[in-house]
């Protein structure tokens, strides 16, 4: 019985040296093949530390101190607990809630285009160069045509009333001036988007659209139960680059066609972060870039874990 007893813990010892350790599998050495990967992304890694990450923890440490007289005094939350009482932050936040509306309407935008030209639509060599035409042009250039276009004595106007449909001054009331800027940021940006989405097309296994054309699926079957669930991740990445986009890159056309205006109507966080810094506020202007970047990371992750479940679902 002993003797069993010991040559089982002979074999058992044998086979922990030999083999896996109490810790699961050997640690492999750090050879040339395993380290280049790394070396790759390092200065990647070193830019984003140098031009992202270092200016965000100065601009959130500048946030709690103060402007004027204070400059640089430590005021705790104030530009926080003054900026909730703004009336044009106010207005900003209330107009984040606009944009988000318009971000599912550039996302169908060029998603449902993207999946016409995937289908070979005719002329989709065509559209695919118009549709991007407007990414490359200057926002600023953008804004000024529109300007003269949504005028209230533009050709739109003019146009309108040809059918007797009375003119609107688009960019000087308060209900039609932001809806305005997002319908020409659409217009102006969908095409990455639209890129973004025929790459995905790429991907997507040929064989699944066909069983499902063989199996009698319509188109629009085809897009609910097939491209859609295929296309999960990248409906998520353009969804989420959309909102970014949407709530950081729309300065450009704000300043050129309604400089925040009628009043407060278009203001948005970076506009207003844009006019206090102006105003010789940077730290107030801190504060509200902290808070642009709260919004933006909350709205980011609630979208992602919407989307998951329901391209799931789908």
């Amino acid at each position: 019985m002993s003797t069993y007893t010991t040559e089982t813990r002979t074999l058992i010892t044998g086979d922990r040296g030999t083999g896996r350790g109490r810790g699961g599998a050997r640690k492999r050495p750090w050879t040339a093949e395993r380290i280049a990967p790394y070396l790759m992304v390092l200065p990647v890694l070193v830019i984003l530390a140098l031009l992202r990450l270092y200016p965000l923890v100065l601009g959130i440490n500048f946030s709690f101190t103060g402007d004027g007289e204070l400059n640089g005094a430590f005021i705790g939350l104030d530009n926080y607990a003054y900026l909730l009482q703004d009336e044009r932050f106010q207005a900003s936040a209330r107009n984040v809630l606009v944009v988000l509306l318009f971000v599912p309407i550039q996302v169908f935008v060029a998603g449902i285009l993207a999946t016409f030209v995937f289908l070979k639509v005719p002329g989709q060599r065509f559209y695919r160069s118009v549709y991007f035409l407007p990414v490359v042009l200057s926002p600023i250039i953008i804004g000024a045509i529109f300007n003269i276009i949504l005028a209230a004595n533009g050709p739109l106007n003019a146009a309108l009333e040809t059918v007797s449909i009375p003119g609107v001054d688009w960019l000087g009331l308060p209900p039609t001036a932001l809806p305005t800027v997002l319908v020409v940021h659409i217009w102006a940006t969908f095409g990455m988007a639209f890129t973004i989405f025929l790459a995905g097309f790429a991907t997507l296994d040929p064989e699944l659209l066909d069983a499902a054309r063989i199996d009698g699926a319509t188109m629009w079957q085809q897009i609910v139960h097939v491209i859609i669930p295929s296309l999960s991740q990248t409906i998520q990445f353009v969804f989420v680059t959309t909102t970014i986009g949407m709530l950081t890159g729309l300065f450009a056309l704000l300043y050129t066609m309604t400089a925040g205006g009628p009043g407060t109507a278009s203001y948005l966080p970076e506009f207003l972060i844009w006019k206090l810094n102006g105003e010789a506020r940077p730290a107030l202007a801190s504060a509200a870039s902290v808070f642009l970047l709260l919004i933006v990371l909350v709205v980011g992750l609630i979208q992602i874990r919407v989307l998951r479940r329901a391209t799931k679902e789908a």
